[in-house]
């Protein structure tokens, strides 16, 4: 164990019994005991089988307690099974009504019974005596001369019966004192047999040493500086255990004599009350929190302020933050787990830590702490999460467990059912009561607190409760009484229930607040003449008189709300709202077609515009012969090409083709017919084409114009891309492209339906709102 400075604290009370070790100047450990709780570890009882587990391997065995004691099978020793206990099957050890001889190592702890075994060891201040064992054994805590040394003085006693461990506290002792304590422990155990042939299971036949007695036993060794009791009689007791064990020892005892108390002065009531507390704080700014479970017990380690080197010239990273908040968490860890007393499993969540140095250093500086540890450990190795799992062993209960109890209410679980779900449950039942029953109005009994939040404020909610159930609710708040209370007191009408109320419900009056609800510190209280009147959302008007109109009259108190002719903040805007508003019909759109009138031209004279001109369309208006409109502005298409202020190109000069005269063709835009590339149903007749291209009729006249879409500024539906016309020369140039050229074109507008006031529902807009027609 790591050198120290170790003291020992005993105070004595007549409901309880405190022993702390301090290492240091800081308080390591802590025993409690009380005469109502006093530990049965180390006791030995005459037990009867009460139960035999084939399943289980253990057997529950009455020893006298609330709960019968767990006795596995490895834990049964007789003399036959030497060497081979681990074959046997428990059913051909024990059976049910057996009388055994049992030593309990483990207390009762929350719902299991103690731990028994039948190999009984009865310990003394250097050796401990087992009776039903064999050879012998010394303390590892020595150093290996001293262990060679009192080796040799066990084996020279010569002992013929049992088995024999040296303790820690045998270090320098004397043959003489080693001799005198096996032949204490022999004779005791002697007595123990004598009483176990006449005692009537169940029996307590030995019961260990009251708790100062036991720690002087166990623990004041030679590297304690002193020990310290406030009680005359126990320091008498203490006193002359030592002469005879240890006499050397006995002047280390001083009595406390001054006015403070012992545990006050050297600081023990503040730790043993901070072992409720979940959260440990640690010098640098980072703490510990502790989580108690059923299985183990969870111990986090947080950074909280500790944010590492502040100063502009300091070097530090991340990883030497996060490494030196969990060295100093390892050290406040260990003395937190022997503080507490916390056994079973436990997992550390340390910071995690990507070096993997960092965690083999931390892991390293664990183990050490856990040298200073007296109670049995098992570490394993940080995982790549940053938790360590170990085991500490459970003998008794902490001081957490012996200082206080499981709630009433919530069962150890921490939390209980709001109020404001206690009064959603009320009213479920209000609902169904008046549901099940004729009577007009019910009297009913709750909780006070749940009452308030059933009434809401100014009886807003209590009101909308009546109006939904059709029926009166007279409510009688009690004090006391637990949250889901719920009781009917009586049922009829309401005036038969309610009786006469010192101000009638709708009264207007005024009234002057003076401080704020005791249940809903939204609302206003005041008083007028002798009752007590609730304003609800009036908290902050208290100190004002104001006007108030009475809702409800409840147990003396009278609820209300206020009478303001300020206009109410508007309420947001909602979905639901929105949709439940009366609409219009939306209005159709207006769509205007302007059929194109396009000339048709010889294939050979059809010369493409190039891409990169745009296309210019011209609105050519429908003219009538008695009226001349006048002539619409021309508009240039934006598309896909261009837009506005996109700069023109120079078209290219290109020799083109001339006529017989010497005439350069103009160039025109070819636009296919719509039913290009599909076959037609009917054979059509050909017509005459005249010298332009233009068709002729049967009686010479001009054919009327068909009514085309123009589909696109390069071609319709499955249009091949045409050879340009040759030259006269023969040669394939290209010809140049009007930069302006333009389509004319002339349409019709279509008939606007006039807009319909009659309200039509949103689901059927779909029906009623005309589809966009496509390009």
């Amino acid at each position: 164990m790591p050198a120290a400075k170790r003291e020992l604290l005993v105070s004595v009370d007549v409901g309880e019994q405190r022993v702390a070790v301090l290492e240091d100047d800081k308080v390591a450990e802590v025993y409690l005991e009380r005469p109502e709780r006093r530990s049965i570890a180390g006791n030995v009882y005459k037990g009867v089988v009460d139960n035999v587990l084939p399943g289980m391997e253990a057997a529950f065995v009455e020893i006298g307690l609330e709960k019968n004691g767990f006795l596995y099978v490895d834990e049964i020793v007789v003399p036959e099974l030497e060497g081979r206990r681990h074959g046997k099957k428990i059913q051909d050890l024990i059976s049910r009504g057996q009388d055994v001889l049992v030593q309990a190592v483990k207390d009762p702890m929350k719902s299991k019974g103690a731990r028994l075994t039948t190999e009984i060891s009865l310990p003394g201040r250097f050796v401990v005596y087992v009776p039903s064992g064999e050879g012998l054994g010394v303390s590892r805590r020595l150093d290996d001369d001293e262990r060679i040394r009192l080796r040799d003085i066990v084996k020279a006693l010569d002992v013929k019966k049992g088995g024999v461990i040296v303790r820690t506290a045998a270090e320098g002792a004397s043959a003489e004192d080693i001799e005198r304590d096996l032949v204490f422990l022999q004779r005791l155990w002697k007595e123990i047999e004598m009483r176990a042939k006449t005692a009537k299971a169940p029996a307590l036949l030995y019961q260990e040493a009251e708790l100062p007695l036991r720690v002087v036993r166990d623990l004041f060794t030679g590297d304690f500086e002193k020990l310290v009791v406030d009680d005359e009689r126990t320091q008498k007791r203490i006193v002359g255990y030592l002469k005879k064990t240890s006499p050397h020892m006995a002047e280390r005892v001083f009595r406390h004599r001054e006015k403070t108390p012992l545990m006050d002065a050297y600081g023990v009531d503040a730790e043993i009350r901070s072992t409720l507390s979940r959260r440990v704080d640690l010098p640098s700014g980072g703490y510990l929190v502790f989580d108690y479970a059923e299985a183990f017990t969870v111990i986090d380690v947080n950074t909280g302020r500790f944010v590492g080197s502040r100063g502009k010239g300091s070097a530090g990273r991340l990883e030497d933050t996060i490494t030196k908040n969990n060295l100093e968490a390892v050290k406040e860890v260990v003395r937190q787990l022997r503080l507490r007393d916390i056994g079973g499993i436990i997992v550390i969540d340390f910071i995690d830590m990507a070096n993997p140095k960092n965690r083999a250093t931390v892991e390293g500086a664990l183990k050490n702490e856990l040298e200073r540890d007296r109670t049995k450990t098992y570490v394993v190795e940080i995982s790549p999460l940053g938790l360590v799992e170990m085991t500490r062993q459970n003998v008794t209960d902490g001081p957490r467990e012996i200082l206080t109890r499981k709630c009433p209410v919530c069962e150890g679980d921490g939390i209980v059912v709001s109020d404001a779900s206690v009064a959603i449950d009320v009213e479920r039942k209000l609902r169904a009561l008046a549901s099940a029953s004729r009577h007009k109005a019910f009297k009913v009994a709750v909780n006070d607190h749940v009452a308030e939040v059933l009434i809401g404020p100014g009886a807003s909610r209590l009101t909308e409760i009546e109006a939904h159930a059709k029926r009166r609710f007279v409510l009688e708040p009690r004090e006391g009484v637990p949250h889901d209370f719920f009781e009917v007191l009586d049922q009829g009408t309401l005036e038969k229930l309610q009786g006469e109320t010192p101000v009638a419900e709708g009264a207007e009056l005024q009234v002057k607040l003076v401080e704020v609800g005791k249940h809903d510190l939204r609302a206003g209280m005041g008083s007028r003449d002798g009752y007590t009147v609730c304003v609800g959302e009036a908290a902050g008007m208290v100190g004002k008189t104001v006007r108030v109109r009475i809702e409800r009259f409840v147990d003396g108190t009278a609820y209300a709300t206020l009478v303001s002719k300020a206009k109410p903040d508007s309420e947001p805007i909602t979905a639901e709202g929105q949709a439940e508003k009366p609409t219009r019909k939306p209005p159709a759109k207006r769509v205007a077609e302007a059929p194109a009138r396009i000339e048709e031209k010889p294939e050979a004279e059809t010369v493409e515009a190039p891409e990169e001109e745009p296309v210019a369309e011209e609105e050519t208006p429908a003219t009538d012969d008695a009226t001349e409109e006048p002539k619409p502005k021309k508009k240039t298409r934006r598309g896909s090409r261009g837009g506005r202020g996109r700069k023109k190109k120079p078209a290219t000069e290109t020799p083109a083709a001339l006529d017989g005269d010497g005439a350069v063709p103009t160039p025109k835009i070819h636009v296919p017919e719509p039913t290009l590339g599909e076959e037609p149903a009917e054979p059509v007749e050909t017509a005459a084409v005249s010298a332009n291209g233009d068709a002729q009729s049967e009686d010479g006249a001009a054919p009327s114009p068909r009514k085309k879409t123009r589909r696109g500024s390069r071609g319709g539906r499955n249009r091949r891309k045409k050879p340009a016309a040759a030259t006269a020369n023969g040669d394939e140039k290209p010809a140049a492209a009007s930069a302006n050229a333009e389509e004319k074109s002339g349409g019709t507008v279509e008939e606007v339906e006039p807009v319909s006031d009659e309200y039509v529902p949103m689901s059927e807009w779909i029906d009623e709102v005309e589809r966009p027609r496509g390009r």
